[in-house]
């Protein structure tokens, strides 16, 4: 696994983050090292998906980077007749993605596709998760977003929706955000790298509160949301239709 140093570097002005091909190349050491939790919450995801999945199907990947999330799906999902559509809108991580889901096993059919996931068709859905997705679109873009999520699960259908997110009052949001930093620093990360990669995810990562989540879900029509899993600032909800 290449190590992920893009921010080891002081550099004079920090460029927005964006998922390029630099980005990509050492992707899953970045997430794993800034995410607490990440590693125990793939599976997790595919073992909800296992439970909700319908058979006959389409199970989505919304934003899918390198499709971590695609092949949890994959290997935990045993209804019959389903299918996976994975999304992302960058080149590169589809391009590799697809490299790494051929050299995987499943039997669980895959559409790789690259769009933006604005404009995906969500059709005869029972799972759609959005890991660590949404907090990248414009806040504009959100509510349409999950309408068309909604309106294209079947009933009984789930959401599973991971984000990075605000707390209130603001004395716990900044404790929440020290534990994140101190558990980047124990990964190997300088304060240098620390502040930079801060600085490009300024204006790019815009994070919302659970309340705010849950109010845009609510109103989608979404008849329960719960928080099913919490590491400092990052949580996943499940929403069922």
């Amino acid at each position: 696994m290449a190590q992920d140093n893009i921010y080891a570097t002081e550099q004079t002005q920090v460029a927005p983050f964006s998922f390029d091909e630099e980005v990509v190349a050492v992707f899953p050491d970045m997430i794993e090292r800034s995410v607490p939790g990440y590693t125990l919450l793939l599976p997790l995801i595919g073992q909800i998906a296992s439970r909700y999945a319908q058979p006959h199907s389409r199970c989505y990947d919304l934003g899918c980077s390198l499709g971590a999330v695609m092949l949890a799906l994959r290997q935990q999902i045993k209804q019959e007749g389903c299918r996976i559509t994975a999304v992302d809108n960058a080149p590169a991580m589809i391009e590799k993605c697809r490299k790494i889901l051929a050299q995987t096993g499943g039997t669980v059919p895959v559409d790789l596709v690259e769009a933006d996931i604005s404009e995906v068709p969500i059709e005869q859905a029972s799972v759609v998760v959005l890991n660590f997705t949404l907090q990248f679109l414009p806040p504009a873009q959100r509510d349409t977003l999950i309408q068309r999520i909604y309106d294209g699960l079947l009933p009984g259908g789930v959401l599973i929706l991971s984000e990075k997110v605000i707390f209130e009052p603001v004395e716990l949001d900044n404790l929440l955000v020290r534990l994140h930093h101190d558990f980047k620093r124990a990964n190997g990360y300088s304060e240098l790298e620390i502040s930079q990669k801060r600085t490009a995810l300024e204006n790019v990562l815009i994070s919302e509160t659970i309340p705010q989540h849950q109010k845009r879900l609510r109103q989608a029509g979404f008849a329960s949301v719960d928080v099913w899993f919490q590491a400092f600032n990052f949580v996943s909800l499940l929403a069922k239709k």
